[in-house]
């Protein structure tokens, strides 16, 4: 794992226009041959886009290769550029809602695009703010500490685990941390209901609701995408959710994942489709993951 950390590091100094094309041969090599994970993301997008032709359906899952391989190398420039570097390179398309961030307790809604790091690294760059957020922790202590120190290179960021609950969630945020919170993932009926994603029911945190709720906290989504031509990145931060969560969390969970629904649609390459989004499913439904039978 030193070696390919040590691997990475050394990529930092190319250009993008190198990184790049290089990050995208490998993810179409990767679509070849890991093929479970090739069965999860196009099974995704058989329930998601069920009236897109299979060939378009394999291309997009193929764009998706190459776009998540492309931003694990590109990931070496966010750890290891350096600070005027990174300003050229992100491109920030929205006002920096810093009025909201300083108002009070704020959730910064981040779902799993492929470049998720981006946004709260544009916003450590263009603000006094520190931030916090919640990581898994890597098998790997080498890969653990790289991650963690390069997370927090510019200003002390505070990171939780998923483990230590949500309480020094909310102190943090009551002391003036806006919460990076990635709410799209699969973590069983444990907080979560069922929601609609993409017309499919969907086992989905209602953390987002419960968090705000409890904190009276404005709600403000980002989501970066690749600038064309491999120019850097481009960071867009949304209005605060007007009048969110209301008193029903199901149906506010139901308008996230709506809002997501709808940016995955203007990047669909750059979601993360191979995670397993609907391995939890309803009591009495199949599982949609299970091979397909031999011939």
């Amino acid at each position: 794992m030193r070696a390919l950390l040590g691997l990475l590091w050394l990529a930092h100094f190319l250009p993008l226009w190198i990184l790049g094309p290089v990050g995208e041969a490998l993810g179409s090599l990767l679509f070849i041959i890991m093929k479970p994970r090739r069965h999860i993301t196009l099974t995704n997008l058989r329930l998601c886009f069920p009236d897109m032709a299979e060939a378009e359906r394999v291309v997009l899952a193929r764009r998706h290769f190459q776009a998540y391989s492309r931003s694990v190398l590109e990931r070496s420039v966010l750890w290891w550029a350096s600070e005027s570097r990174l300003r050229r390179l992100i491109k920030i398309e929205s006002d920096l809602p810093l009025s909201t961030l300083q108002a009070g307790p704020t959730i910064l809604l981040c779902p799993h695009f492929v470049c998720l790091e981006i946004p709260g690294i544009a916003l450590v760059l263009n603000s006094s703010l520190s931030i916090c957020t919640i990581y898994t922790r890597q098998q790997d202590a080498v890969t653990d500490a790289a991650l963690l120190k390069g997370r927090s290179r510019f200003r002390p960021v505070k990171l939780f685990t998923r483990e230590q609950g949500v309480k020094p969630i909310i102190r943090a945020m009551r002391e003036g941390f806006p919460f990076i919170m990635l709410p799209d993932m699969d973590f069983g009926l444990k907080d979560a209901e069922f929601v609609p994603f993409f017309g499919i029911p969907t086992a989905t945190l209602t953390a987002t609701a419960r968090i705000a709720a409890a904190t009276k906290a404005s709600v403000v989504p980002m989501i970066a995408t690749f600038l064309p031509g491999y120019k850097g990145w481009k960071v867009t931060f949304y209005p605060a959710w007007e009048n969110y969560p209301g008193d029903d969390m199901t149906e506010a969970t139901r308008r996230m994942n709506a809002f997501i629904e709808a940016r995955i649609l203007e990047a669909p390459a750059e979601y993360f489709w191979a995670h397993k989004r609907f391995k939890t499913r309803p009591p009495g439904d199949p599982d949609v993951y299970s091979p397909p039978a031999e011939p």
